[in-house]
């Protein structure tokens, strides 16, 4: 009987998932409708990088390329980088000549100050005063992201033709090695579950997320939100930018990218499991009790359905292995258009339930290494809880 029970509520809840939030599964949110606006408004592209010299090769020539009919520059904020990040990076720029390029380095943050908000305040100040007129818009990617040469002049249409203040795609990130196409379509899944896209997008709507790889805002929202230094404590900054630009009555939009891919490798498991648990508990807050029930959640959406169904049949519970059976065929089928999206075998599809242990797991390390002092760790960084900044 509480088999059974349990199973049915797994079920329940992936009809619920399934049908009622958001269309989370859906992955056909892509830029919205626009068209050249009259006049193509000045960009500045900020990047900041810390120790990037493996990824810039393959990420910085596609921003200097940039096929954009207005005004636009790159200031790469080289954030104490030791393997000649910046030096590379003005290599790169006379051999591609492009759009002008501005290296500089903040020093090391401030207290209460993430490296890569600290940087991205020295960037968007040094942009915005640079010339004698500041950019109408600030385009904030990742030093591992590579745009198609039309990236740029898509997303500011997109931001001008839907009067949108954010424009935010996820980009695709690399799905080659095993434990990538394992684990990084599940990861795009599960944000997408916990901010699903079509409710973000909302005009009137209160969900707000944005992915920090690739962020067009326009810089008087910028500036009325506030933006970095009223997030300068966010582990998980792309969010809390987000929240900060909807709360001060900015439209934010965010979709999965057609022209905007990661090219940094994650070839061990090791890597994606630092990736994740670097953040998984400042998502939670930092409380106890949104673990253990971010871990019961897990089990009983993820876990109970194959568990239900292989127990059922062996112990001949008919119902509880219907039940798990079809949690887990809802689980699968509303994977496939993810898998599909990052052009992997549907195959994959029933071993989601794997892969939803692994970041279990993943959650779990992230909150013991924050009590071990070691949370929010990254390229030699570690960061305090924002109440202990």
């Amino acid at each position: 009987m509480g088999l059974l029970c349990v199973a049915c509520a797994s079920l329940l809840a992936w009809i619920w998932l399934t049908f009622a939030q958001g269309m989370f599964w859906r992955t056909d949110v892509r830029l919205p409708p626009r068209s050249d606006p009259a006049r193509w408004p000045s960009v500045a592209i900020v990047v900041p990088a810390r120790d990037e010299a493996e990824v810039l090769p393959c990420s910085l020539p596609s921003l200097l390329t940039q096929d954009y009919p207005g005004e636009a520059e790159v200031v790469l904020v080289d954030d104490g980088s030791t393997d000649g990040t910046g030096e590379l990076a003005l290599r790169l720029a006379r051999e591609y000549a492009g759009l002008p390029l501005t290296v500089t380095s903040p020093g090391e943050p401030a207290a209460g100050w993430t490296g890569k908000l600290w940087a991205l305040r020295h960037g968007i100040a040094l942009a915005r005063t640079a010339h004698a007129t500041e950019p109408e818009y600030l385009l904030l990617t990742d030093a591992d992201i590579a745009h198609e040469p039309d990236s740029l002049r898509e997303l500011v249409a997109a931001a001008t033709s839907a009067e949108l203040d954010l424009v935010s795609q996820m980009a695709r990130l690399r799905a080659v090695s095993l434990w990538e196409r394992l684990v990084v379509p599940a990861f795009v899944y599960f944000f997408a579950q916990l901010y699903p896209f079509r409710r973000i997008n909302r005009p009137t709507g209160r969900t707000a997320a944005a992915a920090g790889g690739c962020v067009l805002l326009r810089t008087e929202v910028a500036v009325r939100a506030g933006i970095p230094d009223s997030i300068r404590q966010a582990v998980i900054d792309d969010v809390s930018l987000a929240r900060a630009v909807r709360r001060s009555g900015g439209r934010i939009w965010l979709g999965l990218a057609e022209r905007v891919d990661s090219v940094r490798p994650y070839l061990a498991l090791g890597d994606l499991w630092r990736m994740v648990s670097r953040s998984a508990y400042a998502q939670l807050r930092h409380q106890p009790l949104l673990l253990a029930g971010t871990v019961a959640g897990l089990v009983l959406v993820y876990l109970v359905p194959p568990v239900a169904l292989f127990a059922g049949l062996a112990t001949g519970h008919g119902a509880a292995a219907w039940a798990g059976g079809l949690a887990w065929l809802l689980m699968a089928g509303t994977y496939l258009p993810m898998l599909r999206y990052y052009r992997q075998p549907a195959a994959l599809a029933p071993l989601l339930p794997l892969t939803a242990l692994l970041y279990l797991l993943m959650t779990v390390d992230s909150a013991v290494q924050h009590y071990r002092g070691r949370g929010a760790a990254w390229k030699g960084r570690t960061y305090a809880r924002p109440s202990d900044a």
